[in-house]
C-alpha cells in the first residue's frame, strides 16, 4: 500500500495548483461576483492540458489516470469551484463515449476536442427527475435513421457555451429506467434553445442552463449504446466522475482551513492571536482532519477505477463525506473569521456558498446515502 505520489504526480499537482494560484485565484472573486463565463480563464486551462483530462490520447485527450485527476481537481476547486466545475464539465459529459461509445464515435465526437477550446454538456437532470431519474419525461422517438428528441433537462452545466450535448430520454416511458438511452446532439440544431444562465447562491462563475428539445434531431449513429442501456451509462459515468466532485470539496476545504490558520495567527482577541484559544485550535484541528479524511477515501475511489475494480461504494462513500465535510468546514471558518466572515471582502463566506452546491449536485448526500445502503445489502 502506497501512500507517496510518484515524482510525476507531484509534478502534475504543482502545475495545477499554479494554474489556481496565479490565474484562478486573482480573478475567482469577479467572476463570483459578475456570475459570468470564465472563458479566459478555461482557455489558458485548456493550453495547459488541464482540460478534457479523461479522454484517452488516442482521441486528442490529455489521458490522465483517474487518480491523477482528482489531484488536478484539488487544486482547481482550490482556486475557484465554480472554475473547477466549468473546467471538468467536458469530462463529464463525454465520459458515456469515453466508456460506451463505439470506436467510430470515440473518433467521430472525441477528437475534435483537441483542436480547439470547445465545451460538452451531460444532460441528465430534469425538472421532474433529479434523484427520481427513472421519471424522466424527454423522450426519444425513432423515425427511419435518426431520433426525435422532445423534453427539458435543467441545472446544464456549461449549457450556453457547449457545442455538444450528451442527453438521456427515454424511448419508452412505461419501462422507467429500462427506457433511457443516451444520446449525443452535436452543435445547436433546429429545435434545441437555451435558456438563461441560473442566478445561484454559490459556483457562480460555472455556467447553469435549462435547455429545451423541440423535434430535435439526431442520427442513429449518435445513440451510445443500445437503446434502454442509458441508464447504466448515467451510473457508470457517475461512478467515474464522483471522484472529482469529492475532490472538490476538499479543495474547497484546504482553502478554507488554510485561510482560518492565516487569520487567527493574525487576528488578537484577550491580547493575543485567536489561534492560542483553545476552542480555535480545536476548530483548527478538525478541520485539517476531516480534509485529510475526505482525501485519502477519494484516491481510494478514483483508485480503485484505476485498477478495473468497481467504486461505486467508495465512489459514495467519498462523495457524501468529503461534500458534507467541506460545508462543515467552510461554516467554521466563517465561524474563526467572525463578523468578517459574513462579509464577501474577505475568503470564507464564497467558499461556504460554493460548498453547499456539492451536497446538492452529482447525487445529493441523501441519495449518496441511499447508494452506500443498497451496496452494504448486496
Amino acid at each position: 500500500m502506497e501512500f507517496q505520489l510518484t515524482e510525476d504526480q507531484r509534478a502534475l499537482q504543482q502545475a495545477a495548483r499554479k494554474y489556481a494560484r496565479e490565474v484562478v485565484r486573482p480573478k475567482a472573486a469577479h467572476y463570483d461576483e459578475t456570475a459570468t463565463f470564465p472563458r479566459d480563464l478555461l482557455a489558458t486551462a485548456f493550453e495547459l492540458g488541464l482540460l478534457n483530462m479523461a479522454a484517452p490520447t488516442e482521441y486528442g485527450g490529455v489521458g490522465l489516470s483517474h487518480l491523477d485527476q482528482t489531484i488536478v481537481a484539488e487544486e482547481l476547486s482550490w482556486g475557484c469551484a465554480g472554475v473547477a466545475t466549468s473546467i471538468i464539465a467536458n469530462d463529464l459529459a463525454n465520459l458515456p463515449i469515453i466508456l460506451h461509445g463505439s470506436e467510430d464515435q470515440k473518433k467521430r465526437l472525441l477528437s475534435h476536442f483537441a483542436e480547439r477550446l470547445k465545451f460538452s454538456s451531460f444532460c441528465l437532470t430534469e425538472p421532474e427527475a433529479g434523484s427520481d431519474v427513472a421519471n424522466m419525461q424527454t423522450t426519444a422517438r425513432r423515425e427511419g435513421d435518426e431520433y426525435v428528441i422532445n423534453g427539458a433537462k435543467c441545472f446544464i452545466t456549461n449549457g450556453g457555451h457547449a457545442e455538444q450535448y450528451t442527453v438521456f430520454a427515454t424511448v419508452d416511458k412505461t419501462k422507467k429506467h429500462k427506457g433511457i438511452t443516451c444520446f449525443v446532439v452535436e452543435g445547436r440544431p433546429k429545435g434545441l434553445s437555451v435558456s438563461k444562465h441560473e442566478n445561484k447562491m454559490g459556483q457562480r462563475a460555472s455556467d447553469t442552463v435549462s435547455l429545451t428539445f423541440e423535434d430535435v434531431r439526431v442520427p442513429v449513429a449518435n445513440r451510445i449504446g443500445e437503446e434502454g442501456q442509458g441508464f447504466a451509462i448515467a451510473m457508470a459515468t457517475l461512478d467515474n466522475s464522483r471522484p472529482l466532485t469529492a475532490m472538490f470539496s476538499v479543495g474547497i476545504a484546504r482553502a478554507a482551513l488554510e485561510h482560518s490558520m492565516e487569520y487567527a495567527s493574525q487576528r488578537k482577541t484577550f491580547g493575543k492571536p485567536i489561534i492560542e484559544h483553545q476552542a480555535i485550535q480545536f476548530m483548527i484541528a478538525d478541520m485539517a482532519m476531516n480534509t485529510h479524511a475526505a482525501r485519502m477515501l477519494t484516491y481510494e475511489s478514483a483508485w480503485l477505477l484505476d485498477q478495473g475494480q468497481r467504486n461505486t461504494l467508495q465512489s459514495s462513500y467519498a462523495k457524501s463525506f468529503a461534500a458534507d465535510m467541506a460545508m462543515k468546514v467552510a461554516t467554521d471558518a466563517v465561524q474563526v473569521y467572525g463578523g468578517y466572515g459574513y462579509i464577501k471582502e474577505y475568503p470564507v463566506e464564497k467558499l461556504m456558498r460554493d460548498a453547499k452546491l456539492i451536497q446538492v449536485y452529482e447525487g445529493t448526500s441523501q441519495v449518496q446515502r441511499l447508494v452506500i445502503a443498497k451496496e452494504l445489502f448486496r
